[in-house]
């Protein structure tokens, strides 16, 4: 067994397909094939559920497939770790974020940053928190910025920005004249939320449902700014932390404080037990010396 095979075995089990993965480790799909086999053989196990037309790892491949990740995961932080010492303010960091956080505040903090590490590549993958998550777990991007609570088995936490939750309506709509309400005097408003992948979807359903109402959803997007514009044209209802509020306060909206709310915190999460690399310690310390939000 080595290494190669189980970056092979991880890339077909990722992508559950061994044309997809050979086309991602760029090698022809024989070979790939062939090089699983080899590690299946020499293990004496069957990792791959062929029959089907979409692949599956077999119970044992699962196993393996866990561990295969952590050995190829230390693997990369021993040639980070050498390369942090050979080349102190040099390298890459991978971010993963959802588009709202990146249009909020990554312009101010990636101008700070290459002020500084003007030779630092920053790679930006924008996701949906539960995405972000899932990518900063497995190895793939070095830092995530979600919307707390996380597993804090799983991450460790620095904490970046805490705001309050606010309703965004049309200034026309019969109740805007509150300047604080409880929120199921909106029961019977369609809403209008950021879709499923991001954390504040289901932060949204469940607070509703918690006032004593389910929400009547209208639409779904990824984009802040669509929900924002739909509130515009009066489509509809959406919760949003106050510092995307305070942005369109001079078009036709009116942002209201609810009576019961919850918070809107954001943080950096790390993967635990992983290897933190110079350039991400340097990007945190940044970060957490801008002005809270």
């Amino acid at each position: 067994m080595d290494i190669r095979q189980l970056t092979y075995f991880v890339a077909v089990a990722k992508h559950k397909s061994f044309t997809k993965a050979a086309l991602a480790l760029h090698v022809t799909q024989p070979t790939l094939s062939k090089m699983v086999r080899n590690l299946e053989d020499e293990m004496e196990v069957v990792l791959f559920d062929r029959s089907s037309r979409q692949i599956g790892l077999t119970d044992a491949g699962a196993v393996v497939y866990e561990q295969a990740q952590k050995i190829i995961h230390s693997l990369d932080d021993l040639s980070t770790s050498l390369y942090d010492v050979m080349n102190l303010k040099k390298g890459k960091i991978k971010i993963g974020l959802p588009p709202v956080i990146s249009t909020l505040f990554f312009p101010t903090i990636i101008a700070e940053f290459q002020r500084s590490y003007p030779e630092v590549s920053i790679i930006l993958a924008e996701d949906g928190a539960k995405t972000v998550e899932r990518k900063v777990y497995e190895g793939d991007v070095d830092l995530g910025f979600v919307m707390l609570p996380v597993d804090k088995e799983k991450f460790d936490v620095v904490p970046f920005v805490d705001q309050e939750i606010k309703l965004l309506v049309h200034e026309s709509h019969p109740l805007a004249h509150h300047d604080m309400i409880d929120l199921i005097e909106f029961k019977d408003d369609p809403f209008l939320l950021l879709s499923k992948e991001f954390t504040l979807n289901s932060r949204t359903i469940e607070f509703c449902v918690s006032e004593g109402f389910t929400p009547k959803i209208a639409y779904e997007s990824s984009q802040w700014d669509f929900i924002v514009g739909m509130v515009e044209k009066n489509l509809g209802v959406t919760l949003m932390p106050k510092l995307i509020c305070d942005r369109v306060k001079d078009g036709p909206f009116k942002m209201i404080s609810l009576t019961h709310t919850f918070p809107w915190r954001l943080g950096i999460i790390m993967a635990k037990n992983r290897y933190v690399s110079y350039v991400s310690r340097e990007f945190i310390s940044l970060v957490e010396k801008l002005p809270k939000v």
